[in-house]
């Protein structure tokens, strides 16, 4: 995942971002182009926490974990 769709994903702005994941902007800016999967996965535990669908593609091989309803 590139650092600017995942910007774009959860809200557009640095500072939307860094408020869903739980982070400060200045974080995000230290984040290279394309992240690691340790921030992918922050990424996507923000979107769970704060009901934004997830990407089909972002998910690629977690997509086979299944995750059970609460």
């Amino acid at each position: 995942m590139k650092k600017a769709d995942a910007i774009e994903l959860l809200g557009g702005s640095v500072a939307v971002a860094a408020k869903a994941i739980g982070i400060n902007p200045q974080a995000i800016s230290q984040w290279p182009d394309v992240l690691p999967a340790r921030l992918v996965d922050r990424v996507i535990a923000a979107c769970v926490r704060t009901g934004i669908a997830v990407p089909d593609g972002v998910l690629g091989a977690r997509a086979s974990v299944e995750v059970p309803h609460v």
